[in-house]
């Protein structure tokens, strides 16, 4: 297989369609792009923003254009030579009524054809639809309508009745309603209930997405049904797997998968933690990159500064522990509240799998104790293979577990059912708590603790380590022996909490802490500063920092917006079920207020932290580009981009300027490409070693087959070109500059 030159990723909705794709191809080949990777195509939720929620796996979106459109969009890459690769979504579809297989199961029950399609505990009596906004018995809105087979209407919910259970007559009495309803494979509640009392299997703890069992070969089939075609047809040629993660067998989807279609290129989006490896008998080419962004963020990390900003910190706010401490306590806090409905069904399962006398509190304990622990996304464990390191790794949580508890019992006993099931009721726990613990590291990490622990957001990404927020070049060096030529390296994506360049604005603040701390001192003379928590006000200065670019008139608004969801995700004062209105406006106040501040007189530090951090930016293209693996380009990051999370990575990009742009960073990504695109086999086979060959200068050398490529990057900032640029980057090709 021929390695692909760079994955450009293309975000579809929000006004990108296919003809988007179609009209972005001829920059891709003048890019030297060959693969255009395109977000979720399949038939999704009406309106949706991001394609993850699909209703309808069997057919392609027609708000992105339909079949005729991807069809089209299909023959002109085919044309340009670019191929087309596909985010795929085995793990969940939306649970919703456009759902056409998910209304059948409401029909028909568990004698619908699509019953156990979904992950669904029928075990548990009827199935749970979360929809109202008071309790069904309490609510008056609903009648009967006759038409069809009948259904339980309140105007906007049009539920499809069960066949024979449709009255004759008594549509809109209230006894009727209800007795109807009692006679239903559904029952609808309270929304509220979906914190602990669903009965399905979600994604993290989004109830309006549900788990799909493609370890069944039915399932698996008919879900993957449209995409073989794409495959067979030529139309497609590879793919990425979305959350592998909430998969039963992630390594047997992945075999299935290439057995359908041997020899397509397929990536996961797996998220390694620590030292984690990708799992060696998987059949992929390997992960998305979350790990490299995080490499090249600690290795471009200055470590003294850190330690001066990390003081400061804990000076100015008050903030003690580690982010260890702050994540163990925001996974029990997540447990038992966003992921109560997953800790109960644990507990449920882990009562049938032990068979030990165990109380359900015992019990409760002891699950909670294992899932605090539990350091990475999961653990691989199945009835023919339990790898030596997930054993060990089991073990050492059990211990750590068994000092928080009384009495270690249930904890032995629990462990040892996810190392040795040997009955069904053992395999149904370890399958749930191996999808559970993905779900609540997530959960805690990157969307509560991560909100929390705001002393250097450069390291508060997906996968990373934020007690570990650096990486000498040693270090550097030895985790690149790692890399995988299949992998891919990104540094931008729509899952990131900050885009390339907005991080690298943050990491900036560890090379001139000072200049962040008049930052600082200036922020807190600010109108209503006072009124708002400095763990809070620090996150806001950074994001501020982050998101600026002069000129441009969203600034106030996209900061209130992220400010809000900073805020809900923390989870302290606020959050998404019960907001506090009046805490929200009190950081959106100030926050307003330093951004007015900065539009009348930017402060000479911010100049010279943006200055770093545009520097820095350069020094990321140029590593991330001659990197072992794939690089990966997410939506107009040819140029610079400074956007935090979404929805702010999902604005409209302006493909004509930034195709036409002819700014540093756009000189130095056409440059790295074109250095690919006319030697695939060096950047496929060279070696690859970090060293520095002078104080404050990093250096990354590959070596094939006598060609030889050594790029230099000044970590200080300081100017390595002999022109007008003052770039912290050379290049050698062979002991020369390659041509611009």
């Amino acid at each position: 297989m021929t390695l692909p030159t760079a994955l450009y990723h293309l975000l579809l909705r929000n006004g990108r369609s296919f003809q988007t794709g179609t009209d972005i191809l001829p920059h891709l080949k003048d890019l030297g792009v060959t693969h255009l990777y395109l977000s979720p195509i399949f038939q999704a939720t009406t309106g949706s923003t991001h394609g993850y929620d699909i209703t309808d796996p069997s057919r392609i979106d027609e708000s992105l254009g339909g079949r005729a459109g991807f069809d089209a969009l299909a023959a002109a890459a085919s044309e340009a030579g670019i191929s087309l690769v596909l985010d795929i979504v085995p793990n969940h579809t939306a649970f919703n009524l456009e759902n056409p297989w998910l209304v059948d199961v409401l029909r028909h029950g568990k004698n619908s054809r699509y019953a156990h399609h979904f992950d669904i505990d029928w075990e548990a009596g009827r199935l749970l639809l979360p929809f109202l906004t008071a309790p069904f018995a309490e609510t008056d809105t609903f009648r009967i309508d006759p038409a069809d087979g009948g259904y339980l209407t309140d105007g906007t919910l049009h539920l499809p009745l069960r066949p024979s259970t449709c009255p004759d007559g008594g549509f809109d009495d209230p006894s009727v309603i209800s007795r109807t309803h009692d006679a239903q494979a559904w029952r609808l509640v309270h929304w509220e209930m979906e914190r602990d009392s669903i009965t399905h299997r979600r994604f993290f703890n989004v109830t309006g997405l549900i788990g799909m069992r493609v370890e069944d070969a039915n399932v698996f089939e008919d879900t993957h049904a449209l995409i073989f075609d794409l495959v067979r047809g030529g139309q497609v040629q590879g793919l990425r797997v979305d959350h592998i993660d909430g998969l039963a067998d992630p390594a047997k989807y992945l075999e299935q998968l290439a057995a359908a279609l041997p020899g397509t290129p397929v990536w996961v989006e797996k998220i390694l933690s620590g030292d984690e490896r990708l799992p060696p008998d998987w059949k992929t080419l390997g992960t998305t990159g979350y790990e490299s962004a995080c490499a090249l963020t600690r290795v471009l990390t200055d470590a003294e500064g850190l330690a001066l900003l990390d003081t400061l910190w804990r000076r100015e706010t008050g903030m003690t522990g580690t982010f260890e401490q702050a994540l163990e306590q925001a996974k029990d806090e997540v447990a038992q509240g966003d992921l109560a409905a997953e800790l109960l069904q644990l507990v449920a399962l882990g009562r049938r799998a032990t068979l030990a006398g165990f109380g359900d509190e015992s019990l409760r304990e002891a699950v909670l104790a294992l899932l605090r622990h539990f350091p990475r996304y999961r653990t691989y464990i199945t009835d023919t293979l339990t790898s030596e390191e997930d054993r060990v790794l089991m073990e050492r949580v059990a211990d750590a577990a068994a000092q928080d508890v009384r009495s270690d019992r249930a904890i032995r006993a629990l462990t040892a059912t996810i190392l040795d099931a040997t009955t069904e009721e053992a395999r149904a726990f370890r399958q749930r708590f191996q999808q559970v613990t993905g779900a609540l590291l997530a959960k805690s990490h990157e969307d509560t603790a991560a909100f929390r622990w705001n002393r250097y957001l450069a390291a508060n990404e997906v996968g990373s380590q934020p007690d570990e927020a650096t990486l000498d070049v040693a270090g550097f060096d030895q985790w690149l022996a790692g890399v995988r030529p299949t992998h891919v390296n990104l540094t931008s994506t729509h899952d990131t909490k900050r885009a390339e360049d907005a991080r690298m604005r943050l990491v900036a603040i560890s090379h001139l802490p000072h200049q962040f701390d008049a930052l600082w001192q200036d922020a807190n003379r600010m109108p209503h500063a006072e009124g708002v928590d400095a763990n809070l006000r620090w996150y806001i200065l950074q994001s501020l920092l982050a998101i600026w670019e002069t000129g441009r008139s969203d600034l106030g608004d996209r900061l209130a917006t992220h400010i809000e969801k900073a805020m809900r995700e923390a989870k302290l004062v606020t959050n998404w079920t019960h907001p506090d209105a009046e805490a929200e406006k009190r950081a959106q106040v100030f926050a307003a207020a330093l951004c007015a501040h900065w539009h009348t007189m930017l402060p000479e530090a911010a100049r010279a932290l943006m200055l770093r951090g545009d520097q820095l930016s350069l020094a990321q293209v140029a590593l991330k580009f001659g990197l072992p693996g794939i690089p990966y380009i997410y939506q107009g990051t040819e140029v610079m981009a400074h956007h935090l999370t979404d929805p702010d990575n999902r604005l409209l990009v302006d493909f004509a300027a930034v195709s036409s742009a002819k700014t540093a960073k756009a000189k130095l990504t056409r440059q790295m490409m074109a250095l690919r695109s006319h030697n695939p086999a060096f950047f496929e086979h060279a070696d690859a070693h970090a060293d520095t060959p002078a104080t404050g200068v990093l250096r990354l050398t590959r070596t094939y087959q006598g060609d030889r490529l050594e790029i230099h990057v000044a970590l200080d900032g300081s100017s390595l070109s002999d022109g007008s640029e003052n770039s912290p980057v050379r290049l050698f090709w062979n002991g020369k500059v390659p041509n611009n």
